[in-house]
């Protein structure tokens, strides 16, 4: 019953804490290899517990080719969503002959009738990404100037 009940407060933390700047992330616990034995903290009287586990992480890392989904359209670029990243930015500079188009619903065209709206699955790659600590969060700005980049049909 003790062992449910520490990884089940294990699984909180690790939930609450988001990503890390090393490690990116944290997607799932995969494994628990063993949980040590526990010492009691003085002040708090808090029972700490040493555990070995493994876990699954998304990590964006620059010259990395991902998918994201459109989910927002501004003037001068959009944003997507890649797994848990979801200020991912891609300027109008990084979008190669595409021209915004404005409107109720806008969306970037380009002169093969190729369109960039709300939605989309969009390749793309990164150059460069950012770990904001009080966040949690990471920030990416990516590019479509590359080979087999751009909307997915």
């Amino acid at each position: 019953m003790l062992q449910k009940a520490i990884i089940t407060r294990l699984m909180a933390d690790f939930a609450a804490k988001r990503a890390s700047k090393d490690l990116g992330y944290f997607l799932a616990v995969t494994t628990v290899a063993s949980i040590g034995e526990g010492k009691v903290r003085q002040q708090s009287g808090d029972v700490l517990f040493p555990v070995d586990f493994s876990c699954i992480t998304f990590k964006m890392l620059t010259g990395e080719v991902l998918e994201g989904i459109v989910h927002k359209i501004l003037k001068h670029g959009i944003f997507l969503r890649c797994g848990p990243a979801e200020s991912v930015y891609l300027s109008h500079q990084k979008m190669d002959d595409y021209q915004y188009v404005p409107g109720e619903n806008p969306y970037f065209m380009n002169s093969k009738s190729s369109k960039i709206e709300k939605g989309v699955v969009v390749r793309f790659l990164v150059i460069g990404e950012k770990f904001i600590e009080a966040e949690k969060d990471f920030r990416a700005v990516v590019t479509l100037e590359g080979d087999y980049l751009g909307p997915i049909s």
